[in-house]
């Protein structure tokens, strides 16, 4: 630890203030009517905390959707007078500028020459006690089984006899990938079982996880969320990703192998035969030096354009006139969720989470992740039919503002934040 100490984005306040201004575009969105009698534990008509409240969040930082539902719920929580403490090992991509309420805290490795691999899990574990005796927080909040609810667990016991609330939010691959791994199944099994409430982003999720490890402790599905007047539909001048003939089909992602990144590649250079297009790719990854090669192997490197990782997706997405999300497993599809909110129709694969977000033929279409002729009809008969596009894209954002907008889900994660009481 260097120092010691944890870097911070500000002092900590003596009291937060009762209300917190909130950027003009982050402003929450009316909450929806559509409910699911099983997508959540019961809610409040109105969620108020009754005292401030102080949550650690741990998530991992990098590009992805459990960051940035991690950063955007800190966030929304900020707004609402609670005070947040991000801890982890950089400050959260989605983290952007100076919040009030928001504190960040430095996970620091200690090198020791004995050590053939730095154990982070434990210098999590610490700094989780440190923040917890400086600050008195009251819950910690973690967002991936392996490592956070294992160190959340350390942390717990370190400092018993003090009381504090461990509630695990699970995302994905640490169940579907990492969790079953044959090295770390147990460790997972038991971070999910010990923690106080679990989460879970979609109910394809909450039963993989029960089938997989066998949890009994009641899972809580709570799906991941967008503020509708940030990912919002608009066309500006000064912003073009294509010469004004050209449609713009896009995908983003962290380009691993489940993203399924050769059939992006392939159901464009299909589509490219018959339209004028620019695929724009949005993220990094291991897949992306070889979609690249294949790009050039297409002789297609003038219509396609790679652009990194990009932290204002809700400048780029209404840009899109198609997003495309072939994943061969994706247990929600958030920048899928973004898009529709944006008004722009998905085509993605039925894997996973992803018919629970997107409605075959009304707000999108579905298709087997490697029926790449499907993706491609889908693709061509939305860019040939403008007002079939328009449609689907209105009927999309609907169904993000109704059924997963920010106000409501973060009402949901407050009712378990009060049920640790």
């Amino acid at each position: 630890m260097k120092g010691g100490r944890a870097k911070k984005r500000r002092a900590r306040p003596e009291s937060p203030p009762a209300s917190v201004a909130a950027r003009a575009r982050r402003r929450p969105a009316e909450p929806g009517s559509e409910r699911a009698a099983d997508e959540a534990s019961p809610r409040t008509t109105a969620v108020k905390s009754r005292r401030t409240r102080r949550i650690g969040i741990t998530c991992y930082s990098h590009f992805g959707g459990s960051g940035v539902v991690a950063t955007e719920l800190g966030l929304a929580l900020a707004r609402r007078g609670f005070e947040v403490h991000f801890i982890a090992s950089r400050l959260p991509f989605r983290l952007r500028r100076f919040e009030s309420n928001v504190l960040f805290h430095e996970v620091t490795i200690a090198t020791y020459p004995v050590f053939e691999q730095a154990p982070y899990n434990l210098a999590l574990s610490t700094k989780m006690v440190e923040v917890v005796e400086n600050y008195g927080l009251e819950v910690l909040h973690v967002h991936y089984a392996l490592p956070f609810a294992a160190s959340a667990y350390l942390a717990r016991q370190l400092l018993l006899p003090r009381q504090l609330g461990v509630v695990t939010t699970l995302h994905g691959t640490d169940i579907t990938v990492v969790g079953i791994e044959p090295s770390y199944f147990r460790i997972t099994q038991f971070s999910i079982q010990s923690s106080d409430r679990v989460t879970a982003v979609s109910r394809f999720l909450k039963d993989r996880t029960e089938e997989t490890f066998g949890i009994t402790k009641p899972i809580d599905v709570i799906y991941n969320f967008v503020d509708p007047e940030v990912f919002a539909p608009r066309r500006r001048s000064g912003l073009r990703l294509a010469p004004p003939h050209s449609r713009v089909l896009m995908h983003a992602s962290n380009f691993r192998a489940v993203k399924n990144i050769p059939t992006v590649i392939q159901v464009f250079a299909e589509v490219r035969k018959r339209v004028p297009v620019k695929l724009v790719m949005v993220g990094d990854g291991p897949e992306k030096a070889g979609a690249e090669h294949r790009v050039r192997e297409l002789g297609a490197e003038r219509d396609v354009l790679f652009l990194g990782n990009q932290d204002c997706m809700e400048e780029i997405l209404p840009l899109a006139d198609v997003f495309l999300l072939p994943s061969s497993s994706e247990s929600f599809g958030l920048v899928a969720l973004e898009a529709m909110s944006a008004e722009v129709p998905v085509v993605a694969s039925n894997a996973g989470g992803l018919p629970e977000v997107i409605e075959n033929g009304v707000t999108g279409y579905l298709h087997d992740s490697g029926h790449v002729d499907g993706f491609v009809a889908s693709v061509l008969r939305l860019l040939g039919d403008e007002r079939l596009r328009r449609g689907m894209g209105r009927r999309a954002r609907r169904v993000a503002r109704e059924r997963f907008n920010v106000n409501d889900m973060v009402d949901r994660y407050v009712n378990v934040y009060d049920s640790l009481r």
